[in-house]
């Protein structure tokens, strides 16, 4: 039992795989320090590449371009031209990683996480609510991303719900720096920028009581992710005959996943934390794979 606390307490005081990954992609992803200090958006030639997550197109230290905003810009812009690349790049880290971008690489996934930490009374979310409430980032991919594309008005543009009335990714580093550093814009701002950051407080709040709330209902690139999961080539794997079944992984996953009977759920966003918690090291990850088979001899 002493053993074990010592271990504990080693693993606190290094960072996790899991941080310096996110640590280090925030930084690559937003690594436009000049941005910050001017409040100028970076117009370089690497705005043309999407990267993999959330993370909007005006925030002043951005070095790619939103997945999100990408497609509805060029879906809901005046010549419509469909987003080949766009769609592409986005099915490729699909089928590729699954949600491992989520878990690894997406900034607003660390905000949560780091916000997570805050030593409060945390919310257990019931099965019966949270279940039904993890089909909603489905509609907001559906209602708020793709059907709007394909309905556009009088001036041939589909209006950008999404990124318009919730993205608190875009909030937070688009608008908010923006305001910021521009006094003109700080006056023009109306109801419309207030709604985002009533929506951007309420995701903040909730993600200190409840784990990554915003990748659990509403995220709409991880519903787009999740569904190319079960086929991707990076999965997890549990042996079990390995497993102890002392539901430590479980009690530790950021996403809820009942890890011993589907670790390769939808919802895993493949953040490692169960595999680094197993005390019998019967969890493993990798490109696809295979579950091991016991030869008796």
């Amino acid at each position: 039992m002493h053993r074990d606390r010592i271990k504990s307490a080693e693993r606190k005081k290094k960072l996790s795989f899991q941080r310096i990954c996110q640590l280090a992609f925030a930084v690559l992803i937003n690594g436009y320090m000049a941005g910050f200090l001017k409040g100028k958006i970076f117009t370089g030639s690497s705005k043309a590449i999407c990267v993999p997550v959330l993370n909007c197109y005006s925030c002043p230290g951005a070095l790619g371009a939103c997945p999100i905003g990408s497609l509805q810009a060029a879906l809901g812009g005046p010549k419509r031209h469909f987003p080949f690349y766009v769609l592409g790049t986005i099915m490729l880290f699909g089928v590729v990683l699954g949600r491992v971008v989520c878990g690894l690489v997406c900034p607003f996934g660390l905000l949560q996480d780091l916000l997570y930490k805050i030593p409060i009374k945390k919310i257990t979310v019931s099965k019966k609510i949270d279940r039904p409430m993890r089909y909603l980032k489905y509609l907001v991919l559906i209602a708020l991303v793709l059907l709007p594309l394909f309905f556009a008005g009088q001036t041939g543009i589909a209006p950008p719900y999404f990124c318009k009335y919730i993205c608190p990714a875009g909030t937070l580093g688009g608008g908010i720096p923006h305001l910021l550093a521009n006094e003109t814009l700080r006056k023009a701002a109306g109801v419309l920028f207030g709604w985002k950051t009533i929506v951007l407080v309420l995701i903040l709040v909730f993600s200190v009581l409840i784990h990554r709330p915003f990748c659990r209902y509403l995220c709409p690139l991880g519903a787009f992710y999740s569904l190319f999961h079960r086929f991707s080539f990076y999965q997890m794997h549990l042996d079990k005959t390995l497993c102890i079944n002392c539901k430590k992984c479980e009690h530790s996953c950021p996403m809820g996943v009942e890890v011993t009977k589907n670790i390769n759920s939808p919802e895993c966003i493949r953040c490692g934390k169960c595999k680094s918690v197993c005390p019998v090291h019967a969890i493993s990850a990798g490109m696809k794979e295979k579950e091991s088979k016991r030869t008796d001899e």
